[in-house]
């Protein structure tokens, strides 16, 4: 059966504070280890004013503790961000005070813009060997194999799941390569998840990690007890995505009734498209859609993902979406 998890990236609602935010990520990631979800990601992004979860390792370490069993981890840390040495360190500590509970997804993509990337310091290396060179030397350090010659601490053997992120054919090729479980951003960028998928599978070498593939993938879920309900909530989503798309990212806005149709049939169409993996209505209607998302792609794991302005409707969306696959068989119960 497919494991269902979330993806939080700490949404900032118009007239709310960071510390908010924090507060209900914590609050939700507890929510969803009662309903039985797997692991409860958030996700590294810079310079943007609705997303709280940029210093990503404090936000983990902050939901960690709040929760006891459901597994905290990063999707992801953006390592071109950092040296691997500092995410050795912070990862180690993690695991130190989180044992077997912390995951470690990694991307190459840079998660801002060129001007924020500046402020990171970071050097936008087009070498295409840099990231998977990175991903090894991580791995190195948690290993303490001596092949850096230096001794990370925290970080010397411990034992993070890693994972490789993507929305293209790279990252898959990345993690067939290195025998990782993969993650495809299908959420928001959906156009190469099947090709993805195919090429990992098709390359996938066996590791000390994984015998055989093992892939998630993303899905937007918006549920309530009726579909016009439901409709109502992913509009919030739904502009902010029009505002990042148009340069004008922006706190997550309450949401507005019939904001789909308002955008004329060009937008809706661009809408409907990038956010095509994903399920809007009643329990059923969720459901079905994640049963037909499986059934696509084989997936072995489902992050769900939501924004939702109204913290109790987001959590209620959590909840009828668990009860629904698990009414369905789609996950154990």
């Amino acid at each position: 059966m497919t494991r269902l998890s979330f993806l939080d990236l700490v949404p900032v609602v118009e007239g709310g504070t960071v510390a908010t935010a924090l507060d209900r990520a914590a609050d939700l990631a507890a929510h969803a280890e009662t309903l039985g979800y797997s692991r409860y990601w958030v996700a590294e992004h810079h310079g943007m004013t609705g997303i709280a979860s940029a210093a990503t390792a404090v936000v983990i370490a902050h939901v960690a503790a709040a929760t006891r069993t459901i597994r905290v981890g990063a999707g992801g840390i953006m390592l071109p961000n950092h040296a691997p040495l500092v995410i050795a360190e912070q990862f180690g500590t993690l695991d130190a005070l989180h044992p077997g509970r912390i995951d470690l997804g990694l991307g190459r993509a840079p998660g801002s813009d060129l001007r924020v990337a500046r402020a990171l310091r970071r050097t936008l290396d087009s070498d295409p060997n840099a990231f998977p060179q990175d991903v090894l030397e991580l791995k190195s350090y948690f290993a303490n194999d001596g092949q850096t010659g230096i001794v990370a601490t925290p970080g010397a053997g411990a034992r993070p799941d890693l994972w490789i992120l993507g929305s293209s054919l790279y990252g898959a090729q990345v993690a067939a390569a290195l025998g990782l479980p993969y993650a495809f951003a299908s959420h928001f960028a959906p156009d190469a998840l099947d090709q993805a998928l195919a090429v990992y599978r098709r390359d996938f070498r066996p590791s000390a990690v994984l015998e055989r593939p093992y892939a998630m993938a993303g899905f937007n879920v918006f549920a309530a007890d009726t579909a016009a309900e439901a409709e109502l909530l992913a509009s919030s989503q739904q502009q902010s995505f029009v505002a990042l798309r148009t340069g004008n990212p922006r706190q997550l806005p309450p949401p507005v009734p019939g904001y789909r149709a308002s955008l004329g049939a060009q937008g809706a169409a661009i809408l409907d498209h990038v956010l095509s993996c994903s399920a809007i209505g009643t329990p059923d209607t969720v459901a079905r859609g994640i049963a037909a998302f499986v059934e696509r792609t084989g997936v072995d794991e489902v992050m769900v993902t939501s924004a939702i302005y109204d913290h109790a409707a987001r959590k209620r969306s959590l909840s009828l979406t668990m009860a629904a696959v698990r009414e369905a068989a789609l996950v154990a119960a």
